[in-house]
């Protein structure tokens, strides 16, 4: 039999949830991403005043907007100053993650009631095998993709764009074609048609590099990398991307829907409010440091995982991004531990700029459950060697 894969994706996640707090800015231009000083005041009247965009001050980047903000260019990862010069009347309000790990919860618990094949893929969106359900295959999927959809809105009060096609690159194509509120069938007869003419970046793997190198050889849309000769994929991108290139551009991909999956690393990094100084900040900057080094030792104990290899990450006021990592002789999850390990590779870093974003990762991760039993864990990661650096460093310990 056939596959039929799923590609499920919320429409405007975050900000979808927000409206259903706040019904009142339905059809107004909102962007998620403030502070707890954009929370929304209540009124004498009972009714409520909004933070406006414009008078927003700070280094933020905007999380995610409604389709009206995004019909004024703001997207997400955007920053907040910017987007203000877009859509200066736009609302502002906070993000809740709390509120939508609650919704997603709720969308992922109605579908695996309907399709128990699930693969999570973040907070907004799955893949779903839907091959072996009774009856899936008589109109290629369109009444389970609308019963998913069904199910979702009754279950969250939300829509959902789905695509459903033989395989996970299409679908992941085929549910941004129709947004919002889509739902996109597609089968490999459809790929000149629908798929060639878009752009090359729609491939999921196709990242802005590799669009660009494609741009300054001629090749703008999915097509025209379908239409390249293979041999010279390979030359440009290398055997394993080159031929990557040429199979996704027509639309094959064999990966099965992985219901269970181990994370590869955990992380928590933060962007200031304003550049800070490893000498001038010092205190500043060893709170910051320290608080997410502590709460990253919470997310590891609370998923369950110890990690071996602790790692940080810097953006610099030029936006450089340096990272250094460090691999221990045993799996810790204790927050000391990490944060003497975070601030040996600081030490590995030239501090004389100031920082934009300071960040700490957990990588060469184990269950606790294993570690408690015995299991042998996986083979650790090479010993990181520092790079060197004529430049003085100023660690920050």
């Amino acid at each position: 039999m056939a596959r039929l894969i799923a590609h499920l994706d919320m429409d405007a996640f975050y900000a979808s949830v927000e409206l259903l707090r706040y019904p009142e800015l339905r059809g107004r231009a909102v962007v998620i991403g403030g502070g707890r000083d954009s929370q929304p005041r209540p009124q004498a009247d009972g009714t409520r005043s909004f933070s406006i965009l414009r008078h927003y001050v700070g280094r933020g980047v905007v999380t995610t907007s409604t389709y009206e903000a995004r019909k004024l260019g703001v997207f997400s990862a955007m920053g907040m100053m910017k987007s203000a010069l877009l859509a200066p009347d736009a609302v502002l309000l906070p993000v809740d993650f709390d509120e939508y790990r609650k919704y997603s919860k709720a969308f992922k618990a109605a579908v695996r009631s309907l399709a128990p094949i699930v693969e999570d893929r973040g907070i907004d969106e799955i893949y779903v095998d839907l091959s072996d359900l009774p009856g899936v295959h008589d109109d290629g999927g369109r009444a389970t993709g609308q019963a998913l959809k069904a199910a979702v809105r009754a279950a969250t009060g939300l829509n959902c764009s789905i695509g459903i096609t033989p395989n996970k690159l299409l679908s992941k194509i085929a549910s941004e074609l129709d947004k919002p509120d889509g739902l996109t069938l597609l089968t490999h007869a459809d790929v000149p048609g629908r798929v060639w003419p878009l752009a090359a970046r729609k491939v999921n793997g196709i990242g802005p590099k590799a669009a660009e190198k494609l741009a300054v050889l001629g090749i703008e849309t999915i097509g025209d990398v379908a239409a390249a000769d293979p041999a010279f994929l390979v030359e440009h991108f290398g055997k394993s991307f080159g031929a990557w290139l040429h199979a996704a551009s027509h639309g094959r991909d064999e990966r099965p829907v992985v219901t269970c999956s181990e994370p590869e690393s955990i992380s928590r990094e933060t962007t200031f409010d304003r550049d800070l100084h490893a000498v001038r900040d010092r205190a500043e900057l060893g709170a910051i440091f320290t608080d997410l080094c502590s709460k990253l030792a919470g997310d590891l104990s609370r998923k369950g995982y110890a990690a071996r290899t602790i790692g940080i990450k810097l953006r610099f006021d030029d936006f450089r991004i340096a990272t250094r990592a460090l691999t221990l002789p045993a799996h810790t999850l204790d927050g000391r531990e990490i944060r003497r390990a975070a601030g040996q590779c600081l030490k590995r870093v030239d501090l004389s700029r100031r920082l934009r974003l300071l960040g700490v990762r957990a990588s060469a991760l184990e269950k606790l459950s294993d570690l408690v039993a015995g299991t042998p864990p996986a083979a650790p990661a090479p010993p990181h060697r520092p790079k060197s650096s004529s430049q003085p460093e100023l660690p920050l310990s």
